[in-house]
């Protein structure tokens, strides 16, 4: 088998299959088919991927098919979203079809199954049909109306169109077999009686068919050749080709393909829900602002916190196409935003919890404009200036009038470097009655070519802009908070899942404009959101700079230990990230990255003695040195100093045979 054939995943190896066996390549045809009674979510990209991504690959066109086939649930604001959200990703759709563009075409062709005696009208109430329905190990029962005459069948049937009957008298059901083992076989209903007004048809049609007759026969009037599904979607198989066959024999002259149903593994996400009826409700009971809002998992709320296209692309592409249900963890998506974000994201500082310190030595009236690198992965971004003076603003967390030598912040009496500026040392500290800090006072060194461990962000308060700052962290505090039985997924919800704060930015983002992306250095990625204004910057935390759950996932997990387990002696972070390193090689695409994260979350654990002995790992142990490698680059980042023996580590590696490693090292050389 040929490195080429290996690489296609299950669908594709389907579609060469048919290519081999004389379907022309040119009668490839795909559909994107959502029902328009909600946004699209993280889920539904999966589908959408698939398809799209076929349709690139083979060069062929593939339709978006809006099944609106109930109006008491759909709207012309979700069908405007959904475009909206495809086109935001970057796919282009051939067609823009509706089922309703085939009401009449479904409505002549079940006229004709009911001449052929392959459908009837039933007058039962619903409580009757589930009844007689069966059960999986017990046969249904035909209805009284089963062996209604073609004749009668067909004058109900034209006065249920006609508006003749109320609700909920009469359904058109297909004559299949009651005892079939597949209950969706035993004779499903066509058509029922509804009197909503549609957002396309308005008020043309009363009788709306189903699903199950509708999706398939959409399918088969624009002649697609691979109608590509959700798992949950295979018992229906059986169903969609009886349909099928049964229509085939009235069309195949002007419609000569039948289509080929093929189902794939839907996309579960962890800490995620799925469910559009359910989103809907954390809506309609203002859990959250809108199908928007940013902790929402639909395509709006992801762009309005900040995801880009690429990044999500890029997570659908590393969760492949699989055949059987699994989870994905979304701290995967997470460092997909991250990784895409790291290339384009130009670096700002703002300060989110303020402390005053006051460079004592710095002279009151002086301001300087120095000089910042907007972001080192991209050599096109340039420079900016940024102001300095006398007061500045530093992160409250990041100073502590006594510390350990492991804390390589600003300490009494010790010194840490300020980014793109100068050398600080805090000399003393101004309370209040509480005794609370208000000030630190330190004195800087123009001599910015010392050592010192530590580098801190600021914001010089002459010059700072105010900003809202909106922290988003997951909306749910379970995995799986759909999964309890005889509970509401609505108690997992996460109460601290915004936190709106008052925060302090450079000047260089009062001209922001809505949608850009920075990172807040050391903080994280941020977006400038819609309701920002030129009077009020508002912006929203897209993801951290590492994975906060990934220490908060033990805990958690802890709680809800009916015993208390025996404690277990902790594992230093350096040899789990040695641990990380002896598979990394051996590891699949998406395994690779769940484990460059958590290298990356490990990497503030470590310090550069724990580090620098695994610079003279042997050649073949590629991986050890790639993670390695992936940690000295987080350690660079936040305040690392490099030496001789970092830059021979990083030379020797660009200079290695193997494409991982040379990669991680590029990026930091």
């Amino acid at each position: 088998m040929s490195e080429e054939t290996k690489s296609l995943n299950f669908i594709e190896h389907i579609i060469e299959e048919d290519l081999a066996n004389g379907l022309p390549k040119d009668k490839l045809r795909f559909r994107f088919p959502p029902e328009p009674n909600g946004y699209l979510h993280i889920g539904h990209t999966k589908a959408i991927g698939i398809s799209f991504g076929l349709g690139e690959k083979y060069n062929a066109p593939v339709n978006l098919r809006f099944d609106d086939t109930n109006p008491a649930k759909e709207e012309q604001e979700y069908v405007d979203a959904i475009k909206r959200d495809i086109a935001w990703l970057g796919y282009k759709w051939e067609n823009e079809l509706y089922s309703s563009d085939y009401f009449d075409k479904l409505y002549n062709w079940a006229v004709q199954l009911i001449k052929d005696g392959k459908a009837y009208v039933d007058s039962q109430t619903s409580e009757a049909m589930a009844e007689q329905k069966g059960t999986p190990t017990q046969p249904g029962t035909n209805s009284p109306y089963r062996d209604r005459s073609v004749e009668e069948n067909l004058d109900l049937f034209q006065r249920m169109k006609a508006g003749e009957f109320p609700a909920g008298t009469h359904v058109l059901r297909a004559k299949i077999d009651m005892q079939d083992p597949n209950m969706l076989m035993r004779d499903p209903i066509m058509y029922r009686i509804m009197y909503a007004h549609h957002h396309r048809t308005g008020d043309e049609w009363c009788i709306y068919p189903m699903y199950d007759w509708t999706h398939g026969e959409s399918d088969y009037i624009e002649q697609i050749s691979h109608s590509l599904c959700s798992l949950e979607f295979k018992p229906h198989r059986k169903l969609y080709d009886w349909f099928k066959d049964n229509v085939y024999e009235y069309a195949k002259d002007k419609l000569p393909l039948p289509p080929k149903q093929r189902e794939f593994a839907r996309l579960n996400l962890s800490y995620t829900i799925m469910s559009k009826r359910k989103l809907l409700k954390l809506v309609e009971e203002k859990v959250v602002s809108g199908w928007d809002d940013p902790r929402m998992p639909t395509i709006s709320g992801l762009r309005r916190r900040g995801y880009t296209p690429n990044s999500i692309r890029e997570f659908i592409k590393k969760v492949g196409v699989a055949k059987r249900e699994n989870v994905i963890d979304v701290s995967l998506l997470e460092f997909c935003i991250r990784e895409d974000l790291n290339k384009t994201a130009n670096r700002v500082m703002a300060v989110l919890d303020p402390v005053k310190v006051v460079i004592t030595n710095y002279p009151e009236d002086k301001e300087e404009w120095l000089e910042a690198e907007n972001n080192q992965e991209d050599d096109s971004a340039g420079f900016r200036k940024v102001p300095f003076s006398r007061e500045i603003y530093i992160e409250k967390e990041d100073f502590k009038e006594e510390a350990s030598s492991k804390f390589f912040r600003l300490k009494l009496g010790g010194e840490v470097r300020l980014k793109n500026a100068y050398i600080i040392k805090a000399n003393d500290v101004v309370k209040d009655e509480n005794g609370k800090i208000t000030e630190i006072h330190c004195t800087y060194d123009i001599d910015t070519s010392k050592k010192v461990k530590g580098t801190l962000h600021w914001v010089s308060i002459k010059h700072a802009v105010t900003a809202e700052v909106r922290e988003y962290d997951r909306l749910f505090m379970d995995e799986a908070p759909d999964s309890h039985d005889g509970k509401d997924f609505m108690e997992f919800l996460n109460p601290n899942s915004l936190n709106i704060i008052e925060a302090y930015v450079e000047p260089s983002l009062a001209e922001a404009k809505v949608g850009e992306q920075f990172q807040f250095q050391r903080l994280g990625y941020f977006n400038v959101d819609d309701d920002s204004t030129s009077d009020k910057l508002v912006f929203n935390k897209t993801v951290g700079l590492r994975d906060s759950w990934a220490k908060q996932k033990p805990k958690l997990q802890a709680a809800t230990q009916a015993k208390p387990q025996p404690q277990q002696q902790k594992r230093s972070a350096i040899s789990v990230i040695q641990q990380l390193g002896k598979k990394y090689t051996n590891y699949p695409e998406d395994k690779q990255a769940k484990a460059k994260a958590e290298i990356i979350d490990l990497a503030k654990e470590v310090s550069y003695d724990d580090l620098e002995p695994l610079f003279g790992t042997a050649v073949k142990k590629a991986g050890t040195r790639i993670a390695v490698m992936i940690a000295l680059k987080e350690m660079l980042k936040n305040g690392l100093e490099r030496n001789d023996a970092v830059n021979e580590f990083i030379e020797k590696a660009l200079e290695d045979k193997n494409e991982i490693l040379v990669k991680e090292a590029s990026e930091i050389s």
